[in-house]
């Protein structure tokens, strides 16, 4: 927060090659906004800066500033707030924006690296947040879902959040080529209003709220918990098919407040490998939180410590209405010991080509058998292993896939998948083997009738699926190694795969 004595310092950049411009009306409204909000303002009109457009020496540091380069640059260090007014030309940013940020936005200014790696890099303007406001002849919201908004991106993340800004907003007006003089002057009164809205800082209070909570709560990465919440019911419902609710809830929460734990883990030890990885997407290579910055090593550090509190407390409750207290009490000291150790000293077991199976036992056999354990099962009841035995196997294919994208950054770092360790083609086939191995028990249980007919009618579901995750492995397998940056769809189709081993026994037994 800014006060009266010291108040925010805002920078307008005028990046339109000419003035008298609807990027330059918009400019000026965004100033006749901010004027009297207490603000301190500055502007940069960059048609009107003398410097050389392109970078001629192998670094741009290394190329001396003219004196409006200097000036500008001692602006971008004052201020707190960047507010880039420019138009979106052929989809990104024009020439003359390029040109200046190519020039100013340097190491030692605007980030720095700290090891010999590239990616050993951190923004040094952390604290800063931005504006942008854009103008385009295309539509919007084809400029944003159809495109992918490339110039945003290009500004807001590889750009501004490289350098550590954030949050950037970002005010993007068109089609300006069909737009009418009303249209135009609604645009300019909402910059005016986006300038006013200074008073109360750069986020309203709900939004700083928001900004807060956001990067823990992508760090979390909840897409990754029903799977195992769902397993832990599966266990519970096999045992006993009346509940018990309140040992059933104190379970669930010890289940999820250790995963949360493992995940906030895991993404301060496999720091050094997301900073690394390229290809990370939804599913491979973190949440990136730590990465960008978002969130500090030190605070995952401290998080990972209340959730285990949190863990301990839970686990007490439910140790003191567990039937068998003594056993459960073992297991959740295996839950614990398998799920930290994925990434945590001294086991680390993802690091030594032990990774994909731990995950496959923990979000199987180890949730089942606790589900099991609470209802009053025994810790090798035959139906909990039993169902446990498939989906272990579906999982475990998922596990090693995802190894696939991240495989050059994990080898930098030293973490040996299974994929790092044999390649990606011999993962392809422990993956396939995983699938057909996990298909054919599922259906040969079915025929037997083991598990009390649990897996009753999963065939017509597995073996399709099944088929479909061959045919996409094979397909992938023959794809040049380049490609294989990222294999998204191949890891949806394996994640769904594995409901299936979930969601056929729970209906059936339930």
């Amino acid at each position: 927060m800014h006060s009266d004595e010291n108040p925010l310092r805002v920078l307008i950049i005028l990046a339109h090659p000419r003035r008298d411009s609807l990027c330059g009306a918009l400019a000026t409204a965004y100033r006749d906004g901010a004027q009297n909000t207490g603000v301190e303002l500055r502007s940069l009109v960059l048609s009107e800066l003398e410097f050389a457009r392109d970078v001629s020496t192998d670094s741009p540091e290394n190329q001396t500033l003219e004196p409006d380069l200097l000036a500008a640059r001692d602006d971008l260090v004052w201020a707190d707030h960047l507010v880039f007014v420019y138009p979106t030309w052929w989809g990104t940013m024009p020439a003359l924006l390029k040109s200046f940020l190519d020039r100013v936005v340097m190491p030692g200014l605007a980030f720095r690296f700290y090891g010999p790696g590239a990616a050993d890099w951190e923004g040094l303007w952390r604290g800063k947040s931005a504006q942008l406001i854009t103008t385009m002849d295309t539509p919007p919201p084809v400029y944003r879902w159809l495109f992918k908004a490339p110039g945003h991106n290009a500004m807001a993340r590889a750009t501004l959040g490289f350098c550590g800004v954030r949050p950037t907003k970002i005010l993007c007006f068109g089609p300006v080529r069909t737009s009418t003089p009303d249209k135009r002057a609604r645009w300019l009164e909402k910059a005016r209003r986006a300038g006013f809205a200074l008073r109360t800082g750069v986020q309203s209070p709900v939004s700083r709220g928001w900004h807060r909570i956001k990067p823990w709560l992508t760090a979390l990465r909840l897409q990754f918990y029903p799977m195992s919440w769902a397993a832990y019911s599966l266990g519970a419902v096999a045992t006993r098919s009346a509940l018990d609710w309140s040992i059933f809830m104190w379970g669930l929460v010890c289940v999820a407040l250790l995963e949360a734990a493992t995940v906030f883990s895991n993404e301060r030890l496999d720091l050094a490998t997301d900073r690394a990885n390229a290809n990370y997407g939804p599913f491979t290579g973190g949440s990136r939180v730590a990465v960008e910055g978002a969130i500090r090593p030190s605070q995952l550090r401290f998080a990972t410590g209340l959730l285990l509190i949190g863990v301990l407390g839970a686990g007490v409750a439910t140790l003191t209405l567990a039937p068998a207290p003594l056993i459960t009490a073992l297991w959740l000291l295996i839950a614990v010991i398998t799920t930290l150790g994925y990434t945590m000293a001294p086991l680390k077991l993802s690091y030594r080509s032990l990774g994909e199976i731990d995950v496959a036992f923990t979000h199987s056999a180890l949730v089942i058998v606790l589900g099991g354990l609470l209802q009053g099962g025994a810790v090798f009841e035959p139906i909990l292993w039993l169902l446990s035995a498939p989906l272990a196997l579906a999982i475990l294919c998922s596990i090693i896939l995802a190894g696939v994208p991240d495989r050059a950054a994990d080898a930098s770092v030293g973490k040996h998948t299974l994929a790092e360790r044999f390649g990606s083609m011999t993962a392809f086939k422990l993956s396939a083997a995983s699938v057909i191995a996990s298909a054919t028990i599922a259906v040969v249980f079915e025929r037997l009738q083991w598990a009390n007919d649990a897996f009753d009618g999963i065939r017509w579901f597995v073996l399709p699926h099944a088929a479909l995750g061959l045919g996409l492995l094979w397909w992938y397998g023959h794809k040049p190694r380049q490609r294989l940056c990222r294999i998204d769809g191949l890891l949806i189709a394996m994640l769904t795969y594995m409901l299936w081993f979930v969601l056929i026994p729970w209906i059936n037994l339930a």
